[in-house]
């Protein structure tokens, strides 16, 4: 239990750190998308990059290249995230998924409603408000310390996990291409290559992150959007050790003794000891689960690289209030989806089942501190940007949603905190 907790502290303070970074990733693309560097600024994400396989090419613009392939390792780690916490986190039983999955919904459901009913002619962009964005709600949280409840962090982030699970299905269900049904059979069978050896119980990486890359090729090609691939790729990878943990400590306790008793009194050392060493580092290799091992790979990468950079490469926006106006009512969907759906859903989903005894409310949090987390649910920002440029090709409108996009995630980060910080003094009395 202690072991788990440590572990869920550095994923909070890894998140968190992230938050900030993305924070300043985005001021500054606003600042240089408006000023005289603005063109400049434009151009270099609009640069054409291409690959070429034998007789197969894929070209996209930097921007594409970020969207659809850095982000495919972004959706990797959701994906390990999910299937992470399904195996043995928040979301392991009934009992502890019931709460924020209850939840998660009631933030996807009353924004996307919203969303759809100030806009029945362009209802396209209901995913926007859908989602939430962990790493700026957990950056805020930091920033508060010791005021925030711990029992609002574990909260916030099996919402997010389920959030970001129907955001995935949003993506792959709604926001496609044109299908290119020739290339479904090659993807299925990849796909089931990679369940073949997870039956088979190889747990080496390798090979299921070349298959991984062969799946996004065919998944670009179908028309699904690629990141989906990310997804796929990370329910497949097995969550099975290949020696278990008692096994790895009596192998090391066995190959340190062995150390031990070889010891000499040079510094050098013996060919007994390198032995016991490969032994224990054997061991480590193989009592690591492969599914854990994977997402602490990448989470520095995926935090720390990819989020800044798709932050700092769509982020950038000319602030023009007449683009606003021009597409006032999508916009305003998606602020009073975010600001005003978010926290209702969250809060009224959770309230009317726990009122008909469906789930049942953590005694560490009162309702204060869930609508708190309701409004953290509104800071939408890096899903929200994602989903807005699957969902509209006009550069202006895409302009104007992002605007209404940092408003809204302001607004909302805003009132949480202000909830959290009377909640906070409330408990002191």
């Amino acid at each position: 239990m202690i072991s788990q907790l440590k572990s869920f502290q550095r994923y909070v303070s890894k998140e968190s750190l992230s938050g900030i970074i993305l924070f300043i990733a985005t001021f500054l693309a606003v600042v240089v998308a408006n000023s005289s560097w603005g063109d400049e600024y434009y151009q270099l994400w609009h640069m054409p990059l291409g690959v070429t396989l034998g007789d197969s090419t894929i070209s996209m613009d930097l921007t594409h290249w970020i969207d659809d392939g850095l982000m495919s390792l972004f959706f990797l780690m959701v994906g390990l995230e999910i299937k992470r916490e399904l195996a043995c986190g928040e979301l392991s039983s009934v009992q502890k998924a019931s709460f924020p999955v209850v939840a998660a919904l009631g933030g996807m459901v009353v924004p996307a409603l919203i969303y759809v009913g100030l806009n029945l002619d362009n209802p396209l962009g209901f995913g926007i408000p859908m989602a939430t964005d962990i790493a700026f709600a957990l950056g805020i949280l930091m920033l508060l310390g010791k005021r925030v409840n711990p029992a609002i962090k574990l909260f916030l982030v099996a919402l997010a996990v389920v959030d970001d699970l129907g955001a995935v299905l949003v993506v792959a269900t709604v926001y496609t291409a044109e299908i290119q049904s020739q290339y479904f059979l090659p993807a299925i069978v990849i796909y089931a290559m990679m369940w073949l050896m997870n039956f088979k119980g190889i747990t080496k990486l390798w090979p299921y992150l070349i298959l991984g890359v062969l799946l996004w090729i065919f998944i670009h090609k179908i028309g699904i959007h690629a990141t989906i691939a990310g997804v796929l790729l990370a329910f497949a990878v097995p969550i099975r050790s290949k020696i278990n943990e008692i096994h790895f400590i009596e192998s090391t306790q066995y190959a340190i003794k062995e150390f031990e008793e070889h010891s000499n009194s040079i510094n050098l050392l013996s060919h007994k000891q390198m032995d016991a060493l490969e032994n224990i580092a054997y061991a480590y290799d193989n009592v690591q689960n492969p599914l854990v091992k994977l997402e602490h790979g990448l989470h520095n990468f995926s935090a720390f690289f990819i989020m800044p950079l798709f932050a700092f490469s769509n982020a950038g926006v000319v602030i023009n209030p007449s683009t606003v106006s021009t597409h006032f009512m999508i916009v305003l969907g998606v602020v009073l989806g975010l600001v005003v759906g978010k926290p209702i859903g969250i809060f009224g989903f959770t309230y009317l089942a726990t009122k008909m005894k469906l789930i049942q409310k953590p005694d560490e949090m009162n309702w204060s501190d869930i609508m708190a987390v309701g409004f953290l649910g509104g800071i939408g920002f890096t899903m929200s940007i994602f989903i807005t440029h699957l969902a509209f090709l006009d550069e202006s409108l895409i302009d104007a949603v992002k605007l209404g996009v940092f408003f809204a995630s302001f607004i909302a980060a805003v009132i949480g905190v202000l909830l959290i910080m009377k909640n906070a003094k409330a408990r002191e009395y």
